[in-house]
């Protein structure tokens, strides 16, 4: 009874990890400018949830750099427009922009980078979208996020 006892805990730890919830995800970009992938679902569950966009290509940020970019669907075109002004210097983001949940830098070829944000300023029912802010890109580099249920 006592083995029973000790492989159903045993197991119980084991499966544990599948249960919980995974917050977060990894994302590339390419040279051809395109995602990876063109949705990303939020467990609820997580109080946080990070992306690591990855630029798979070759070029330089200069000629053919990529951000990740996550704002209401509503929010996205503003968003691009007030970036192109701002500029690489500001990684094509208006700085300070209260539109943005979340965003990374403007990276390479080679490079990463990373960005973290609340699931709480997610709300139920809202469309979101991600996409690449840099000029001329978003009209291939773009998907939704959603929360889950």
């Amino acid at each position: 009874m006592t083995r029973q006892w000790f492989a159903l805990a045993l197991l119980s730890l084991l499966a544990a990890p599948t249960w919980a919830a995974t917050c977060s995800t990894t994302i590339q970009a390419n040279d051809m400018m395109r995602f990876n992938k063109s949705s990303i679902v939020v467990p609820k569950a997580c109080k946080h949830f990070k992306v690591t966009l990855k630029h798979t290509g070759t070029l330089p940020r200069t000629a053919m750099g990529h951000d990740w970019v996550l704002s209401s669907t509503a929010d996205e075109a503003g968003i691009i427009e007030a970036g192109a002004k701002a500029g690489l210097g500001d990684n094509y983001i208006k700085p300070n922009d209260k539109r943005v949940i979340a965003h990374t830098k403007i990276i390479g070829g080679g490079q990463s980078a990373s960005t973290t944000f609340k699931v709480s300023a997610l709300k139920a029912g809202e469309s979101y979208s991600f996409f690449c802010s840099f000029p001329g890109h978003a009209a291939l580099m773009h998907g939704t996020l959603s929360l889950s249920k």
